[in-house]
């Protein structure tokens, strides 16, 4: 009898060991033809005019500059906003409040809007900033992003900081000082890799997003400084071109591809390196 359970036992590991098994070769298969099929589209129209030309009319020669800029643009004003609320609201989380009913609710309303889909985000800042000011903007973007981005900062420094351990509190209050200069001047230094960790995912997160820039900055063939005017972004940019008939459209679509995935991908890397960085101490 004994036998017979070890031997099903055995039976149902090895199983569940082999779907385990097929499983990941079967996503890191479906990986793979993707970014072959990205290399094999992208890498032939990667030149120095995507670096140096605007986004052009179908059949003239042009590059991504504008669409480059203005996704850097607005994802440093969602990144500037995301940090410092993202920062203080986890923080005030992790060491305010507690258990608290507030703290409970603020948490419950951060983890809905970290499962909102992206499109209703950027529909409300359509609502708050495109009407009343009457236009498309990078501003507009800008904040749709920042929206996307502070539930991931709120979440991950909140974790962060609750990893801390209490003796670093301890410390601060036993020489007199104050909650607050313990918080900025020994847990946020203790946590900094951490935080900055979260912060680069955010970005990660960001930096693909589609849906919250058609309803705020929709995009502009032109190079643009203006925070207050539409504004060009990758992603706009691809979802524009990839869905056109035009040949030369559709590579530069490609590109931008190849550009997006190698900045998620870089700052996937740096966030490893710090995620490892307190193991190596």
């Amino acid at each position: 009898m004994a036998s017979a359970l070890a031997v099903r036992r055995k039976a149902a590991n090895v199983a569940f060991v082999a779907f385990c098994a097929v499983m990941t070769v079967l996503a890191l298969g479906l990986l793979a033809m993707i970014l072959y099929s990205l290399l094999k589209n992208g890498l032939g129209g990667l030149d120095a005019k995507v670096f140096t030309m605007t986004t052009p009319a179908p059949g003239s020669p042009g590059g991504l500059i504008n669409a480059i800029t203005g996704s850097l643009i607005m994802c440093g004003i969602g990144m500037v906003v995301a940090i410092v609320v993202g920062i203080l609201a986890g923080t005030w989380l992790a060491e305010y409040g507690g258990d608290s009913f507030y703290a409970k609710v603020v948490r419950f309303l951060n983890d809905v809007l970290l499962s909102a889909p992206s499109i209703l985000i950027g529909l409300f800042a359509y609502e708050i900033l495109v009407r009343p000011l009457h236009g498309f903007s990078a501003l507009a973007g800008g904040v749709a992003l920042a929206l996307v981005a502070v539930p991931v900062i709120t979440r991950a420094t909140e974790d962060v900081l609750k990893l801390q351990p209490s003796s670093l509190r301890e410390s601060g209050v036993a020489l007199g000082t104050p909650l607050s200069t313990t918080i900025r001047k020994i847990i946020w230094r203790a946590a900094s890799s951490g935080i900055a960790t979260a912060g680069l995912l955010a970005f990660a997160r960001i930096s693909g997003e589609t849906a919250p820039l058609l309803f705020t900055s929709l995009g502009n063939q032109f190079q643009n400084w203006n925070l207050m005017k539409p504004t060009a972004a990758l992603p706009q940019v691809i979802y524009q071109f990839a869905m056109s008939p035009y040949d030369d459209w559709r590579r530069l679509a490609w590109v931008g591809a190849i550009l997006v995935t190698a900045a998620v991908l870089a700052t996937q890397i740096i966030a490893r390196i710090l995620i490892r960085e307190p193991n190596r101490q």
